[in-house]
């Protein structure tokens, strides 16, 4: 059975049991990256509070189509990163409104933005100013290029550093251009450090009960996750190249073409070569010394595949992935979004989620993949409207009036979907 249920449309937060439970998050931040951190940080069972501009709000809700057709024309991009908050929309480029956010903070545990660097210090909302009035606060920026070094000042979005990076120049068939991921990896994965890097001074406030400051860059993000490539020109030397479907030291491990389409084909050590070879009718290729051990196979990778592409090529896709699958070898087939979200092992994991907001308009997102066994994740308000709980938060965590909050609304400070 899946650790949570495939359907809920709950709005209550009065069952959150999870590991975060009790923590308040302050979502200065707008896009993906810092969305996406705190939606993990929602997920686990913290309060998160997204602050946006009034009648504008986060950028991606006007990333589409498509769109939700609910009124407020809130884009899919939106949605899979905004679950588990709530929204209010306050002008900080007013004092009045600064005043507000600083006063959200006081409360906080945790503040996350990534505005540029010293973007939010004119408004007081920067870590010195913050810090001043919640010693223990645990604020984390993200940055295209950090706080420091030559690049600093500059804007960064997912597309630009998956090029500087030199994620692109590894990204791609031989010879065709440097292409950037499908998905805008840089954003995700460095939304998920920023959270790492969060739950780790969270550790380190309940030990010492200091707060801290937390520096978390798109290029420091994706250049990390260089990993092997990195390693193999700062360690051996060797200039990571493009080499589209193909690993860069493991073979076979790509896509093979058979007689109705093409099958996916991962081994990673010369047990599994060997056991391809006696299924393809090649047994003596595990014992030629050309292919015998990884570091050969990947040195003479043209010859092994002139002798095993035509024998893949005579099978049906489906019969191969079948046997292989019976031998205890890593295949597959490349699949589409759609025939992935509608897989039965996706069923089986309860990764697929249904939500509603507060019209009733159906929302469904892809859940935390983690399964925690006594604190699991937990879906418990669908992405809201934009300002959709000014007033609701505005009055119990500050303790403002309906007058003062309609003041506030009158004077365009505030902006309220009432």
């Amino acid at each position: 059975m899946p650790l949570c249920s495939m359907t809920d449309t709950s709005d209550s937060t009065d069952n959150n049991t999870g590991p975060l439970a009790g923590i308040k998050v302050l979502d200065l931040s707008r896009v993906l990256a810092g969305p996406w951190c705190a939606q993990i940080l929602g997920d686990l069972g913290a309060e998160v509070i997204k602050v946006e501009q009034p009648g504008q709000g986060d950028d991606t809700r006007r990333w589409g189509p498509p769109f939700l057709p609910d009124g407020s024309r809130d884009s899919a991009y939106y949605l899979c990163a905004n679950r588990n908050k709530r929204s209010v929309a306050i002008d900080i480029a007013r004092p009045e409104g600064a005043a507000l956010v600083k006063q959200l903070a006081a409360g906080a545990d945790i503040v996350l933005e990534n505005f540029r660097v010293g973007g939010l210090a004119k408004y007081g909302l920067d870590y010195a100013g913050l810090s001043a009035v919640k010693p223990d606060l645990i604020y984390c920026s993200i940055t295209g290029f950090g706080q420091d070094g030559p690049e600093s000042g500059k804007g960064g979005y997912d597309f630009l550093i998956q090029g500087m990076s030199g994620l692109m120049s590894v990204t791609g068939q031989p010879d065709g251009p440097p292409t950037k991921v499908g998905i805008p990896v840089t954003d995700l994965s460095t939304g998920l450090y920023a959270s790492i890097s969060i739950l780790a001074a969270l550790n380190h406030r309940n030990r010492t009960g200091e707060g801290q400051y937390i520096d978390v860059a798109l290029l420091d993000t994706q250049v990390a996750l260089l990993a092997n490539q990195a390693s193999n020109w700062l360690n051996g030397a060797v200039q990571p190249q493009r080499l589209g479907n193909q690993h860069a030291t493991i073979v076979p491990y790509q896509d093979f073409a058979c007689a109705d389409g093409s099958i996916l084909i991962a081994l990673g050590n010369d047990r599994q070569f060997a056991g391809l070879a006696r299924l393809l009718g090649l047994p003596e290729l595990a014992d030629d010394p050309r292919f015998a051990v990884s570091a050969n196979r990947s040195a003479n990778r043209d010859a092994l595949f002139a002798l095993i592409n035509p024998v893949i090529a005579r099978w049906k896709s489906d019969e191969l992935i079948a046997a292989l699958e019976a031998a205890k070898l890593p295949a597959g087939k490349v699949n589409t979004v759609p025939e992935i979200l509608a897989h039965p092992q996706i069923a089986a994991r309860g990764l697929v989620h249904d939500l509603a907001r507060d019209d009733g308009t159906p929302v469904r997102v892809v859940g935390f993949p983690g399964k925690l066994s006594r604190s699991p994740a937990s879906y418990r308000t669908a992405p809201p409207r934009s300002a959709q709980d000014s007033a609701a938060v505005l009055s119990d965590e500050l303790g403002l009036s309906a007058e003062d909050i309609a003041a506030l609304v009158s004077a365009g400070i505030v902006a309220d979907r009432l």
